[in-house]
């Protein structure tokens, strides 16, 4: 049993590997196909002639160096290693590549792996390398951009409530209440922040990505990945030292607490159950 594991947790690491290679590719594309997109429906609205721009999506055109351009070899492309040989550089221009590639590689092989282990061989932990996979993307162009594309949450929701509704994770209807009351709880607090201050707390994507996790975890998971979102976002901006009036994005903050929540599911039922019998609600 224990060689069974170690020998599926680590197809899972080298899986991460690769699956966060392609990651890579989504984090820096979606954003700019998204901005294309905006920028077309602005001169439809304006009723401006359409540029005549090349391609451009997640496989067109082939990757190159952002700085001179030059195609990134099938050799140059290897998860971790190339980017190891290559010593963090461009092959034909040697300006250095951001070490974001390697560690959005790392990091996805590390938490499949994470996943696995944890889940072992199941529907939940395939469902789980599913919504790290998203997680991972949406911290990492949230944190670029403060954007939380719609093309990512939204499906991420409704994988939710398929996935809860085939596999009993949680409840279909705790599902589908986590799903609204996520959306629900955020989408309140914006508007009184916006009343009482007049400004923006956050983000509709914030909205949905919470909607997408209470549609993964159910209703009674929200109250604490909200928490803990909270406490990762006060520690990241004292670590990052950002200024009061400076906007800082509260996606990442709750991807990492939903994804710490969704491996902690069976810890934290049992902390619910003794919080429930505690307050004399539970028998």
């Amino acid at each position: 049993m224990l060689t069974d594991t170690l020998f599926f947790g680590i197809a899972a690491l080298i899986l991460g590997f690769v699956i966060g290679s392609f990651l890579n590719v989504v984090i820096y594309r979606l954003p700019i196909m998204m901005e294309r997109n905006w920028q077309t429906e602005a001169r439809m609205a304006l009723q401006l002639p359409a540029e005549n721009s090349a391609r451009f999506n997640l496989c067109i055109p082939p990757s190159a160096c952002p700085h001179c351009q030059q195609k990134i070899r099938w050799w140059q492309n290897v998860p971790l290693l190339s980017y190891l040989l290559l010593r963090g550089r461009c092959a034909a221009c040697a300006v250095p590549i951001s070490p974001r590639y390697f560690c959005v590689e790392l990091l996805t092989g590390l938490a499949f792996a994470a996943v696995v282990w944890r889940y072992d061989v199941t529907l939940v932990a395939a469902g789980g390398v599913v919504l790290t996979a998203a997680l991972i993307t949406l911290t990492f162009i949230d944190a670029d951009t403060q954007l939380l594309p719609d093309q990512i949450t939204l499906p991420l929701l409704w994988l939710g409530l398929l996935f809860n509704w085939y596999s009993g994770f949680v409840s279909l209807s705790a599902a589908v209440w986590g799903a609204t009351l996520g959306y629900m709880s955020l989408w309140s607090l914006f508007w009184l922040f916006k009343l009482l201050t007049g400004k923006d707390g956050m983000g509709y994507g914030d909205f949905k990505l919470l909607a997408a996790l209470g549609a993964w975890m159910g209703a009674s998971a929200l109250p604490l990945i909200v928490f803990m979102a909270a406490i990762v976002g006060i520690i990241a901006s004292l670590i990052l030292k950002v200024a009061r009036s400076q906007p800082m994005a509260f996606g990442p903050a709750l991807a990492i607490a939903g994804w710490i929540v969704w491996m902690a599911n069976s810890q934290i039922n049992q902390l619910i159950r003794w919080w429930l019998r505690l307050s004399g609600f539970g028998a």
